[in-house]
């Protein structure tokens, strides 16, 4: 990582810039959660991440623990408690005059060796515009049997992957 990056965990001060993100990358596919169901994702500030670059806001990745197979309903406020051995990536998004240099790869490489570290076993997410193709090259597989909440819409898939433990990274 180059000394004008930085990630860090998400703190208070950051959802006025995740939340104006996360529309400007969602709402024309009618993917955008409401305020309130979008802060529900980031109550574990041990798994959600931002990126700074050069002093700025670069992106972010809202990650939670959830059960192997499961993942939010993007319509409603859920709480998510009890231990989980999954990290399920429910956002990540990068601004856009910072993409093509590799930061959404950085933020999911250190997602997956906090998450080791922590004892997770798996990790998950869902593909959603057909970003189902891209995944796999990271190690994620689809399950595409499974059936996702309405919300995700038609396309989306359900995959994941599984973690090395930190002794066999």
């Amino acid at each position: 990582m180059s000394v004008d990056t930085k990630i860090r965990p998400l703190s208070g001060r950051d959802w006025d810039s995740i939340i104006a993100l996360e529309r400007r990358a969602y709402s024309a596919s009618g993917l955008s959660e409401d305020e309130a169901v979008l802060r529900s994702r980031g109550t574990d500030h041990s798994s959600c991440f931002v990126l700074e670059h050069r002093g700025q806001f670069g992106g972010y990745l809202l990650a939670l623990p959830l059960p192997l197979f499961r993942c939010p309903d993007l319509e409603r406020c859920e709480s998510f408690e009890g231990r989980s051995d999954n990290i399920h990536t429910h956002d990540m998004v990068i601004r856009d005059e910072f993409r093509g240099q590799g930061f959404g790869s950085l933020l999911l490489t250190y997602l997956a060796t906090t998450a080791q570290s922590r004892g997770f076993r798996t990790a998950s997410l869902v593909a959603v515009h057909g970003t189902e193709v891209l995944w796999p090259r990271l190690g994620y597989r689809p399950h595409s049997e499974l059936t996702l909440p309405a919300g995700y819409g038609a396309s989306a898939v359900y995959m994941s992957m599984e973690l090395k433990p930190p002794s066999e990274v």
